[in-house]
């Protein structure tokens, strides 16, 4: 089930996140920052298992912007397009909002080029964008995720 995020689903976002960022999938985000930001969070929810087995979030950037980031969908659940619904929850969201620029930074290339994204060279995005990166520790030689936009 796709819904959005709960506070009960904090501390499960925070692992799933964190795992993937071990892994150099993503950054990091502390628990301070999720709950922080929850009501950017869908989650994909398996209620026969009772987890929270996805997660992507839709931040808002400046009037005209919107980055999706933290997309995560565990393992044993990858292949059936759960990805795909919480990336497109999240762009149903920024167009209610008024929103219509969404970008990413990606290591899931194919998958943003499915729903629409098309690749851009990360220095014609706004410098605003770059206080996550500066937090990074591939910042700013090593960078290997790739900036992708959706004008809607």
């Amino acid at each position: 089930m796709l819904r959005k995020a709960r506070v009960s689903d904090v501390k499960s976002i925070h692992r799933m996140i964190n795992v993937a960022a071990g892994k150099g999938e993503m950054l990091s985000r502390s628990l301070m920052d999720i709950y922080g930001s929850l009501r950017d969070f869908y989650v994909y929810y398996d209620e026969e298992q009772e987890l929270v087995a996805g997660v992507c979030a839709m931040n808002i950037i400046w009037e005209n912007l919107a980055e999706i980031r933290s997309l995560c969908v565990e393992e044993d659940y990858r292949g059936r397009g759960i990805g795909r619904n919480l990336v497109e929850a999240c762009i149903s969201e920024a167009i209610t909002l008024g929103l219509f620029r969404v970008f990413t930074l990606t290591y899931k290339k194919d998958l943003f080029a499915k729903l629409g994204f098309h690749e851009v060279d990360r220095a014609t995005l706004p410098e605003k964008i770059w206080s996550d990166c500066f937090r990074c520790s591939k910042y700013p030689d090593y960078c290997d995720e790739t900036a992708m936009i959706m004008e809607l």
